[in-house]
């Protein structure tokens, strides 16, 4: 039986002066050149207060969680544990000894698996544990990208987004999903694609629309390495050339509105879009959605 839950999440900097050592730590061991980590460092100082969101929509998460467990008579605490910043696994983790917890579920905050999104989770969580006396064991959800509370709030957020554009073009408004994109080699070492297809599939039924395409963001890896495409900048270009005037994009592989959505979306895709004249509407990340929430909970429900 388990006694808390472990939200498991990327992290990000919360001050400016935090940036450059996130960053390094998100980039070791991987082959990102200099230059595209001073460009995203960049995108974060551009951020309000020179910071990511990230950890405070997490945290927003936990509690909402923490709130739904508690009105339902399943009352547990809700840790957050991070791969790349604080609160670091390990200092979750340790906190959590303190207070005698012994076991944990573990819900990776990703909804497509890849071994960047998915497995380096697990494998830090095993790292931090080792190095944590008292650690609680850590037992994971499983894959939940097509759970059908997690697709009834993405559509949700979908649906308002449509609501931007004029009724007249809405029903045949395009949409483009993303995801972040990853080598092709890891790709094909796991279901990440398929997770993507079949989680915007279920929206797309969810909300009988009959026009959408996916698209793959946020590179950051070597350039001479072959990465999912289509890109979303090209995606845009080429929606925009058909001679659309509204697009709605939604990055359906994010669960909160973080950088990579508030500038590789929100500046620079919307940019392209106005260049080329045409209004490119964005869908919320799920975030704190009430529906989320309870797929949360229900994560829980199932593992007591």
């Amino acid at each position: 039986m388990i006694d808390s839950v472990l939200l498991i999440a990327f992290g990000g900097p919360s001050a400016p002066h935090e940036i450059r050592p996130f960053l390094e730590i998100v980039a070791r061991g991987r082959r990102i050149p200099p230059e595209r980590l001073e460009e995203v460092a960049h995108h974060y100082e551009l951020m309000p207060g020179g910071c990511s969101p990230i950890n405070a929509l997490t945290r927003a998460q936990a509690t909402a969680l923490e709130n739904r467990l508690r009105s339902e008579d399943a009352a547990l605490p809700v840790f957050v544990g991070q791969r790349n910043w604080h609160p670091f696994l390990h200092e979750t983790l340790a906190e959590m000894a303190a207070r005698v917890h012994r076991r944990t579920l573990g819900i990776i905050l990703s909804p497509l698996r890849t071994e960047a999104s998915w497995d380096r989770y697990m494998t830090d969580v095993a790292a931090a544990r080792e190095k944590t006396p008292g650690a609680p064991e850590v037992v994971f959800a499983p894959a939940w990208g097509d759970h059908p509370l997690f697709v009834e709030a993405v559509a949700d957020r979908v649906a308002a987004a449509l609501q931007e554009v004029p009724e007249e073009d809405r029903r045949w408004t395009p949409m483009v999903f993303t995801a972040h994109s990853v080598p092709v080699a890891m790709a094909e070492r796991s279901p990440y694609v398929s997770d993507f297809e079949q989680a915007a599939h279920a929206v797309i039924e969810a909300l009988e629309h009959p026009r959408f395409t996916l698209a793959y963001q946020s590179r950051s890896g070597s350039p001479s390495e072959p990465w999912l495409e289509p890109d979303v900048n090209d995606v845009v270009r080429s929606v925009a050339a058909d001679g659309e005037k509204h697009a709605v994009i939604v990055p359906l592989g994010f669960v909160c509105d973080h950088v990579e959505i508030l500038y590789d979306l929100d500046v620079e895709a919307r940019g392209i879009a106005e260049q080329h004249g045409m209004a490119l509407h964005r869908a919320r990340a799920v975030n704190d959605h009430p529906e989320f929430i309870a797929m949360l909970a229900h994560l829980v429900g199932d593992a007591r």
